[in-house]
């Protein structure tokens, strides 16, 4: 599950820049309920894009926005109240990782979902019904 996080230059802290995804991730793994899962804990990953300030923009005028965007297949996430925990947890986690004075109205949470079969890893497309079934073989294990 790809997270991409976008921050102006000089937001994150440096140790929060390479934190921010381990964070993350173990928050995307943890509201989806597979924390420990040895399939589905390696397939939530993601990087981190430094641009210069004057190149984000809200409302027509700059300003520090810091975006986190989570992609799922289609099964991810599946109720509002899932998605409602990873977006409280991934703001709290900027808040965590960003300079003091980063206001939490300009972290910006959002969760793509592909179509079944629009998802995948390492050349293979998985269908919800595949991951399902990886998923839960792995826990079973």
């Amino acid at each position: 599950m790809p997270l991409t996080v976008t921050a102006p230059h000089g937001v994150l802290t440096a140790s929060g820049r390479h934190q921010i995804i381990p964070l993350l991730s173990a928050a995307a793994i943890e509201v989806s309920g597979a924390t420990g899962n040895d399939f589905f804990t390696p397939i939530v990953g993601g990087h981190v894009q430094i641009v210069e300030p004057g190149d984000v923009y809200a409302g027509g005028s700059t300003r520090p926005l810091v975006v986190v965007r989570l992609d799922l297949p289609n099964i991810g996430l599946g109720t509002v109240e899932l998605r409602a925990a990873f977006i409280k947890a991934a703001t709290e986690i900027v808040q965590q990782c960003a300079v003091p004075w980063h206001d939490p109205a300009n972290t910006w949470v959002n969760i793509f979902n592909a179509p079944d079969g629009g998802w995948g890893v390492g050349g293979r497309a998985y269908p919800g019904d595949d991951l399902i079934a990886e998923i839960t073989a792995a826990a079973q294990r």
